[in-house]
């Protein structure tokens, strides 16, 4: 189980080393830390501004000089029996993660870097990778709890895109022990003048949420509850205040749900809630997943 963790060495991106390092141990995995470097435009250089003299970076230098940055912060964090070398790109952090993560089982990032001006400004790359990467990401925060990963919650529209989520939230629950909560959200906005009304609707879906609990999650037994919220909120906003009255050590998700205006829009779902959360967030794009 391979783990890349993209840093841009702030306190905030140093927890994801944290968290991956646990991870790791839960899977029997490796941590590859990881650093994108923008280099200096011409637009930088100081002959741009009229300046007469010409500066050039050495990319060799500074390759080498991040590598042991690198290398030393992640020995802070990681066990170093876990630890691989580190890998330094140039170019675009998004792509260059995304790129590089081809190669891994699952990326473990933060979602909010350094503030004010800096060259790796995490909180948008965190988005383009959860949009656009075929590999799982982790997203954390720095108040992300996930202990030892002992209470998860999955959630479900109930289509073949959310399914692609249902083998890595098994996976992990397994291998912690833990206790895994099966969510499917009602909004009022989903019931038509046909439907018979709320509660006639919530049957329906009780039923198919056990009928899908006993498909993909019988092997953990007792372990498995599942459970249907109706909700005036949105489907981000129902979750995220069910994650506040419960205290959940990862969330799992796919990014992209069913088309059309029926069930939940696990698009935005995902992306509104890694926003609000403090808990971490378990990504899956089944449109990207490897064949």
């Amino acid at each position: 189980m391979k783990i890349l963790v993209p840093t841009d060495f702030s306190e905030l991106s140093e927890k994801a080393l944290e968290i991956a390092n646990k991870f790791a141990k839960l899977m029997d995995g490796t941590v590859t830390p990881f650093h994108s470097h923008i280099p200096i435009s011409e637009l930088d250089e100081p002959y741009a501004l009229g300046m007469s003299s010409q500066v050039y970076q050495d990319f060799d230098q500074i390759e080498k000089s991040l590598s042991d940055r690198l290398s030393q912060l992640a020995e802070e964090k990681v066990d170093k029996n876990r630890l691989q070398k580190p890998i330094i790109m140039m170019g675009n952090p998004a792509q260059s993660i995304i790129d590089s993560s081809e190669d891994f089982d699952y990326i473990v990032m933060s979602t909010h870097g350094r503030t004010g001006f800096s060259r790796f400004l995490l909180g948008s790359v965190a988005e383009k990778v959860l949009r656009l990467a075929h590999t799982p990401v982790l997203i954390v925060e720095d108040e992300s709890d996930v202990d030892d990963f002992k209470k998860i919650l999955v959630t479900t529209d109930f289509s073949d895109n959310a399914a692609s989520a249902y083998p890595y939230a098994k996976e992990v629950a397994q291998k912690a022990g833990a206790e895994l909560d099966l969510v499917h959200v009602i909004s009022f906005d989903q019931f038509d003048e046909e439907e018979e009304g709320s509660i006639s609707l919530s049957t329906i879906r009780e039923k198919r949420i056990k009928v899908l609990e006993k498909e993909y999650f019988h092997s953990l037994k007792d372990k498995v509850n599942s459970m249907v919220i109706v909700s005036q909120d949105s489907p981000h906003e129902a979750i995220y205040n069910h994650v506040k009255e419960n205290d959940y050590n990862l969330i799992v998700m796919a990014t992209v749900g069913r088309t059309g205006i029926n069930y939940m829009m696990m698009g935005s779902t995902t992306a509104n809630l890694v926003r609000h959360v403090k808990t971490a967030v378990l990504s899956i794009n089944p449109k990207r997943e490897k064949k």
